[in-house]
């Protein structure tokens, strides 16, 4: 009933196209965006934009654009220009066409990566469209793929093609891989194999202000006294430059916590609900994303995962609130910032 009832609904949302106006406010905030992105780039000096501006600017607006309009409303038009499961394992490569356009201009273009990029975009698309019912094994195998790339840094520091001595990516653009991936899962799960309760929509409500805010207020209390005491927590007292605060909130956002936010609550906890309900699919969702962080300034930084761990509860319920990523990302956001602010 559950498989039938996903079917009926995904059928239900192809035939509905994207409403004009918020495209065209998702259309302008988008130009705005990369305007910003730009300005913070220019103000940090980063090297690559110094160095190829037209490059890293038109690969990073391709590397954006899916991951942005496919939150205001236009999947279903996308599934429509996409009706056979073969158009859209094809369109799937075009994912990975930013790497091609960042890195032939630079002269470091490598053809294993373009070629694990394509490949993890055209298989995990073409696994999904073979096996269309949710929360069965190719999703555990498209997500343990997504996760573990990142997570491991297979895509980056890991990557185990790398030349000695050359970068993967160019300073400053590490993060090109993760949004890629995001870029993956979007298509993967709003047009090869459309996911109810998602949640990813771009276009801000109040009562994600609300319900955001909310989590980070029952988080906060505590996770900061038990961070302070494991010494895991530094306070700085000091106040940064104005600017560095909203700065830092738009670029953790976008880039940090609402793609850990579609992995871990939009997919992951959303997909385990339907095997073992609410509270453990919530569970055992903040137990991964906690320990997703092992890795980070240890070789098993157990602080770490159990703050995250905590912080993940909190997320989720912000997420199952109204099943709204937008919300739980200002949650994590909100988190990540304090703490990169005023405690790390």
């Amino acid at each position: 009933m559950e498989a039938q009832g996903f079917r009926a609904n995904a059928a239900h949302g192809s035939s509905n196209d994207p409403v004009p106006g918020r495209l065209v406010c998702g259309a302008i905030a988008y130009v705005a965006l990369l305007g910003i992105f730009c300005l913070i780039a220019a103000f940090f000096h980063l090297k690559a934009l110094q160095e190829y501006p037209l490059s890293t600017f038109l690969s990073f607006a391709l590397l954006f654009l899916p991951y942005w309009f496919l939150g205001f409303g236009t999947a279903p038009l996308v599934r429509r220009w996409l009706p056979t499961a073969s158009l859209k394992v094809a369109a799937a490569s075009l994912l990975g066409l930013p790497y091609f356009v960042l890195t032939i201009p630079r002269g470091n273009f490598q053809w294993s990566m373009a070629a694990t990029l394509v490949g993890i975009a055209v298989l995990t698309t073409a696994a999904l469209v073979r096996w269309p019912s949710p929360a069965n094994w190719a999703d555990l195998v498209v997500l343990a793929t997504l996760g573990l790339t990142i997570d491991l840094g297979l895509l980056s520091s890991a990557w185990p093609l790398a030349t000695n001595g050359v970068p993967v990516w160019p300073a400053g653009l590490g993060g090109f891989p993760k949004l890629m991936m995001a870029d993956v899962a979007l298509f993967c799960y709003m047009v090869a194999k459309p996911l109810d309760g998602l949640g990813y929509d771009l276009a801000p409500r109040l009562s994600d202000v609300r319900i955001g805010l909310r989590e980070f207020i029952f988080y906060a209390p505590i996770v900061i006294p038990l961070g302070l005491w494991m010494g895991f927590l530094h306070f700085h007292r000091g106040m940064p430059h104005l600017a560095m605060i909203p700065s830092a909130w738009i670029f953790t956002f976008v880039f940090v916590a609402l793609p850990e936010e579609l992995f871990f609550r939009g997919l992951v906890q959303n997909l385990l609900e339907r095997r073992v309900g609410r509270i453990p699919a919530l569970c055992i969702a903040s137990v991964l994303f906690g320990l997703s962080h092992f890795n980070k300034r240890a070789v098993f930084n157990w602080r770490y995962v159990l703050l995250a761990t905590i912080a993940g509860i909190f997320y989720g319920r912000a997420w199952r609130a109204q099943r709204r990523l937008f919300a739980s990302s200002i949650t994590h956001t909100s988190v990540d910032t304090v703490w990169s602010i005023w405690f790390r």
